[in-house]
This record gives structure tokens, sequence and C-alpha cells, in this order.
């Protein structure tokens, strides 16, 4: 095997050792360049990718095991999941079955009982009736307006407690007052259906007993959003209410 003189091989490893000095010095400017560019790469792949969809919480009110109608429990749930009721009681006046639930700040019933209503069915408000005197109240005028109210408690021209609904209305809850024999109020209160319940000018008149220890306190203690269901139109038309849950599912009347 030749050999290559002593002066070649000097040469030609010295030009290795540049070689290989260039390489690394290359290496060493590419290097960082490189690293940059992955971590840019990295970034925005970071950055472009969604974020992972979580999922709703739905809270729904709790009537337990109380029968309520579909309305009812639509905007019952609906108050709750949408926090409408601004973590206040709340209250619910379902004129078509003329019964009454109310609910405490987190959506559980606390009890509920039937109501008498206006005697004449609609959802408006006469413009001025809360200043006509009763005498002068026409038939057509006694409506229990549809809408949502906040509850306050209040005193009526006799000095006896109420709970206000639409104070402008005069329109109040209170306890019912079987003055006039001849409509009997204790006795529609009794029946097993709403049709007998319509004969008041407007106000809600609740049984003694489920006034004085459940509506009464509950507005006084935490406050109440009153929510007075329709008659002669949908509670998503009065509320801008929406489906918590499909309208299948809720019970039956």
């Amino acid at each position: 095997m030749n050999r290559l003189p002593t002066s070649e091989r000097s040469e030609l490893i010295a030009a290795a050792r540049k070689g290989v000095l260039l390489g690394v010095a290359v290496l060493a400017l590419l290097l960082p360049a490189l690293s940059w560019l992955q971590r840019g790469e990295t970034d925005g792949a970071q950055r472009s990718a969604p974020a992972p969809a979580r999922a709703k919480v739905v809270r729904l009110a709790s009537f337990g095991d109380e029968p309520a109608s579909p309305e009812a429990r639509h905007v019952a749930h609906w108050a709750v999941d949408s926090g409408d009721h601004k973590n206040m009681s709340f209250v619910i006046v379902d004129k078509k079955d003329a019964k009454v639930y109310v609910f405490n700040p987190r959506g559980e019933l606390v009890s509920a009982a039937p109501a008498l209503l206006g005697a004449a069915h609609g959802d408006h408000t006469v413009p001025g009736i809360g200043e006509k005197p009763l005498s002068e109240v026409l038939p057509e005028e006694k409506t229990t307006p549809a809408g949502r109210f906040i509850a306050e408690p209040g005193v009526n021209l006799k000095g006896e407690d109420i709970v206000w609904v639409d104070y402008d209305a005069a329109v109040s809850m209170h306890r019912v007052r079987p003055l006039v024999k001849a409509e009997r109020r204790l006795e529609r209160l009794a029946s097993p259906t709403p049709e007998d319940n319509r004969i008041s000018f407007g106000c809600i008149n609740l049984p003694v007993e489920f006034y004085e220890t459940v509506l009464s306190p509950t507005v006084k203690s935490t406050g109440a959003v009153v929510y007075v269901l329709p008659e002669t139109r949908t509670p998503r038309e009065v509320f801008r209410s929406y489906d918590v849950i499909p309208v299948a599912h809720f019970a039956l009347r």
C-alpha cells in the first residue's frame, strides 16, 4: 500500500480540521434559527387549535311531587337556568290552572296553593285602572295582567298587609276575603277545578295559611320575582323564555 508523503498528509489533515471547524460554525449559526422556527410552528399550531368545547350545565327548577302545567314548568326551568330571578325567590302564577307556586332562590318549590284571579280573561292592564274606584271597574276590566314583576310588601287602604305585584295597576297578592257570601270565595278555592276561580277584580287571592306562612315570609326574607303566566299569548312572547328541556319531558296536567 502506497503511503502519502508526510507533507501531503499534514496538508490533508489541516484541511479536514478546517472543514470540521467550518461545519461546527455553520451548525452553531443554524441551530438557533431552526429551533425558533420549530417553536413558532408549534405555537402557531397551538393557537389555531380550537379550544375543547365545554358542556353547558343545565339548571332546572324542582317541583318535587307537585303537579304543574307545561307552561309553569317551562317558565320555572327557564328562570333558574337563565338566572332571570336574580338569586331571589320567585313566584309563578298560573292563571289557566288558577295555581300559585313559590320557589326559594335555589329553584326548589317551597309550596303551592290554589288562587282566585281576575274575573275577566286577558293579559293586559287597563290604563288608569289603579285609580278607579272599585264600583266603576267594568266587568271586562277585571283582569290579572301577565308579566314579570318584582314583589313588594305593602299595605292596602285598610291597613292590611299585602304583597304588591303591580302597584300602578293596584294588583296584589293577599289573603282571601270571604266578605260577600254570594261570591263563595272559600268554596271556589277549595273546588277541584280552576273553572270557578275567576272572581276577583284582578288581585290574586290566596288561602290564609299559605299567604301567612309561605308567600309573605318568603317575599320579606329574600325578595321575589313574580311571573304571571299569560292566557292569551305564550310564555315566550311575554318573557322571551326558552325551552331548557324538551316539552315532551314535562309532566302532563
